[in-house]
């Protein structure tokens, strides 16, 4: 009985684990395209070497067709004058109205030293890429519907710009205060919408602090 009752006693004693500590090892950072999975076929093997990254995939398509899609430049010369943007500029006023505002040649000039002083001009020269294929087709395209309501706000004066800004931040708010779903896919309106609505904004309420600015000095 006593024996029984030891072994019964026995099998609740905790034995210490004697075992060496195992050691962590730190996962490969290698990142390939076939996700790790071993069922994934690995495009280093079944694809040609030019096909393999997008810059190597840019060169190969220049390769084939000089005028592809894909390394296609967009020509914002030739939509300037196809869309006779500087015949519509003078239409609307614009080099007028912003000479009333302040805004003349030698106010330019003067901030030819600064613009060189913050080396914009190699900031552009660095993202040409990017300015030309993504920036400058929005602002070529719209500015036959854009040219008259900036004419009209310059002839305004500062406050059509402050209004415009108050007006993008008010849809802002509303957006967060009211919580705002974008349709069918459930997102955040106020974060998605705000990307856009915000920098416009602010792009406008520094512009009528500049316009306000240049009509004090000129004053």
């Amino acid at each position: 009985a006593l024996n029984s009752v030891d072994a019964f006693q026995s099998s609740f004693i905790v034995q210490p684990n004697t075992a060496a500590p195992s050691k962590f090892s730190r996962t490969s950072g290698i990142v390939y395209e076939n996700f790790g999975f071993d069922f994934a076929e690995d495009q280093g093997k079944i694809a040609p070497d030019q096909l393999l990254g997008e810059a190597k995939y840019k060169q190969w398509i220049g390769t084939v067709n000089e005028n592809s899609f894909l390394n296609r430049q967009y020509n914002f010369l030739r939509r300037t004058r196809e869309l006779n943007l500087l015949g519509k500029t003078a239409e609307n006023g614009i080099l007028s109205k912003l000479e009333s505002n302040g805004l003349d040649l030698a106010k330019i000039e003067a901030v030819l030293p600064l613009v060189e002083k913050l080396n914009l001009l190699g900031i552009v020269g660095s993202n040409q890429q990017l300015l030309i294929n993504g920036l400058l087709p929005a602002v070529v395209e719209g500015a036959p519907f854009l040219l008259p309501v900036i004419g009209l706000a310059l002839e305004i004066g500062p406050l059509s710009f402050f209004g415009g800004s108050a007006v993008f931040a008010l849809l802002e708010y509303e957006l967060i205060a009211n919580q705002v779903k974008i349709p069918f896919v459930g997102l955040d309106a106020s974060f998605y919408l705000g990307l856009l609505l915000v920098p416009l904004g602010a792009v406008l309420a520094a512009l009528g602090i500049g316009l306000t600015l240049l009509n004090a000095n000129s004053d």
